[in-house]
């Protein structure tokens, strides 16, 4: 594989992400074994309008994978802090064809720097539904399940 590239964008490039964001959204959707249609809902534009919301309140960071060889950016991490420094793993995504690269940890040591590097005093990552074969990957940030949340369907 050839070497990857990182970049830390600003909202104004959030654009950036859209398609690989449309990619995890399509994975969660066909995971989830409840709130499936949370995701035949979501649009990119409302998760841009929650990371707006987000900088608003704390900061925003969001880390790229680029592919010069390919000329297209093959994964993304978008990680916030809040006022009362609780850092999080927002969203996180890599192409399928590019895991087990060490791209997904690059993107998450580069959000944990950033988080540690301002102060963070507690960092989280929420999983989907469906999601759950993610959590030997996060195992391995010291990242473990603290408690569980159900929440009611009322689709």
């Amino acid at each position: 594989m050839p070497p990857i590239e990182y970049h830390t964008i600003g909202i104004t490039d959030i654009e950036l992400i859209r398609p690989l964001w449309v990619r995890l959204n399509d994975h969660h959707h066909t995971h989830a074994r409840a709130f499936r249609s949370r995701y035949e809902r979501m649009t990119f534009a409302d998760r841009k309008a929650h990371f707006v919301r987000l900088i608003a309140a704390g900061a925003l960071q969001v880390d790229l994978a680029f592919d010069p060889a390919a000329g297209r950016y093959v994964g993304y991490c978008v990680s916030s802090l809040s006022p009362e420094m609780t850092g999080e793993i927002e969203s996180i995504y890599v192409e399928e064809t590019y895991r087990s690269a060490g791209i997904g940890t690059t993107l998450v040591n580069r959000a944990l720097a950033w988080l540690d590097a301002n102060g963070s005093v507690r960092n989280r990552v929420s999983v989907a539904d469906g999601n759950e074969e993610s959590f030997s990957f996060y195992w391995k940030f010291g990242f473990c399940p603290r408690q569980t949340v159900l929440e009611q369907k009322r689709e």
